[in-house]
């Protein structure tokens, strides 16, 4: 499970030790007479081994990080916050002993009465890259922040302010104000190689100016949070990683800055010894946009691309180890949708260059400006066509999130009885009509069939459709009606093909599942 639990939000328990207990009282140890240990007494000398060689490293391991560390330490600095928590306007009702929330959705303060609300007090760490107060961080240390507090490591406390965020790489710049801080800098010519060596210096669990080390343990992580995912190939790291860590540099052994501390893959929500860093080849062409303007703006054509594995390009009808991006869906009087691209397409190349999957896509696309025309190369009913799109302006990731939501609602049994329908492959599909859409908690923006029964050992069962999945689209086929579905399943069938691709939803998630065919 990822977590960015190395952000701490909450206050922060202080550490307790044993001393605390004895103010204003006296210590009596139990009496013991001095003496040798084990008729041994006098200096302790070590002795070398056979071969006559004192510890010494491994051969390409430091002998020790303290230089490293004494040398960055001074740019590493704590970030605490402040953020205002939204709370929902609590109102009487007669007749109860207790408030509700307003059913309205009104929160405390929309209309200048009520109080605030609760202050929520986060912490993270960053690093100076500049002399003149520039401080590198993650958004999600400073995202909603109304006061920002940097404490320095000579013990200097000063306010900062937010110069630009960016919530698809996670990265964001602060400033305060002054001169001549002591500061680091990315490197971006000679790239970590998985073993090399790494230091990670932050502020974890607010215990300032902490240094842990370890290896680069892997290269390339992707879809590892959904923010990030399309934009970021992470470094992934062994040095210990907690909560308060977020924001903070990862060193290589000459103090240059190689990643940003990001994530954490944790069952429990400490370190197992599997971070996440977002690289300097990344991370700094990122920073010295937001340091100029405070913003980045990436291309955008308004496609949901999905990349599926061997099985399901199998299913579609194409080779298993295809190459490119399916289009789940297109936004709609968005810049793909006026230029002609439609949900089913194939994409296989953006401004002239084949793309494998739809992370590399969505790149190529975030690489253009906004206005530019970006070509698009399509696959549709077997023949390949080139689609100019103008490109727009790519929104933030949070909003995208909110766009593609599938709506929600449960589904309420006790509604009107499931209609008859078609059996196809072991599924019982039917035509969806207002009392199942109502019945299922389905959205009025999906269409498609309604699967009401499975039967057990059955291609239908085996392929994990289950009673309430909205069946859209099979294959390259839009699905209206039991006809459609079956029309498609016995058009892949004749083509010899051994399986169909099923694109569904329950009305919360989307997904595809590969229904094969029983052999004859």
């Amino acid at each position: 499970m990822m977590k960015r639990k190395e952000f701490m939000l909450g206050a922060i328990a202080g550490l307790t030790f044993a001393a605390a207990a004895t103010a204003g009282g006296v210590i009596d140890w139990p009496s013991a007479e001095a003496g040798p240990v084990a008729g041994i007494s006098g200096r302790l000398a070590p002795s070398a081994g056979a071969s006559g060689l004192a510890f010494a490293p491994p051969q390409g391991a430091p002998l020790s990080f303290a230089d490293i560390f004494q040398q960055v330490a001074p740019a590493v600095v704590q970030i605490d916050v402040k953020t205002r928590v939204r709370q929902p306007r609590m109102i009487q009702i007669p007749g109860l002993p207790f408030a509700i929330p307003n059913p309205n959705g009104e929160e405390e303060g929309e209309d200048g009465q009520g109080g605030p609300g609760a202050v929520a007090m986060g912490a993270g760490s960053g690093f100076f890259i500049a002399a003149n107060g520039f401080i590198v961080t993650n958004n999600h240390v400073v995202v909603d922040a109304t006061e920002i507090t940097v404490k320095l490591a000579d013990g200097r406390e000063l306010e900062a302010r937010v110069i630009g965020r960016d919530e698809a790489t996670d990265l964001a710049v602060i400033k305060v104000e002054g001169s001549d801080f002591p500061f680091v800098s990315f490197e971006e010519t000679a790239q970590p190689r998985v073993g090399d060596w790494v230091i990670a210096v932050g502020n974890p669990f607010g215990l300032g100016g902490t240094a842990t080390a370890g290896i680069v343990s892997a290269q390339g992580r992707q879809n590892l949070d959904d923010p990030t995912s399309s934009f970021v190939d992470f470094l992934q790291i062994d040095a210990a990683i907690n909560r308060g860590n977020s924001g903070g540099p990862t060193f290589d052994i000459y103090g240059r800055v190689i990643g940003v501390n990001s994530a954490i893959y944790s069952p429990t929500g400490g370190s197992v010894g599997i971070g996440f860093a977002i690289p300097a080849s990344v991370a700094k062409p990122i920073t010295d946009q937001l340091m100029r303007g405070g913003s980045v703006a990436r291309g955008y054509v308004g496609l949901a691309l999905q990349t599926f594995n061997a099985d399901r390009w199998e299913a579609l009808g194409q080779p298993r180890d295809f190459k490119g991006a399916y289009v789940d869906s297109v936004t709609p009087d968005g810049p793909s949708a006026q230029a002609g691209v439609e949900s089913g397409d194939l994409l296989v190349g953006v401004n002239g260059r084949p793309v494998a999957n739809g992370t590399e896509a969505t790149r190529a696309v975030g690489s253009s400006r906004p206005g530019e025309t970006i070509r698009l190369e399509v696959i549709r009913d077997g023949r390949r066509r080139v689609i100019n799109v103008r490109s727009g302006t790519r929104p933030s990731e949070s909003e995208l999130l909110a766009d593609s939501g599938q709506g929600a609602g449960d589904g309420r049994p006790g509604v009107p009885s499931t209609p008859q329908g078609q059996v196809v492959e072991g599924a019982t599909v039917t035509p969806l009509t207002a009392a199942l859409r109502s019945r299922y908690g389905l959205p009025e923006t999906v269409t498609g069939v309604i699967v009401t029964a499975v039967e057990r050992g059955t291609p239908a069962a085996e392929a994990g459709l289950q009673a309430g999945l909205l069946i859209s689209r099979a294959g390259s086929r839009t699905v209206n009606s039991a006809a459609d579905l079956a029309a498609a399943v016995q058009q892949v069938k004749a083509a010899g093909r051994p399986s169909i691709l099923l694109f569904v939803t329950d009305g919360r998630q989307r997904g595809t599942l590969v229904l094969k065919f029983a052999a004859d």
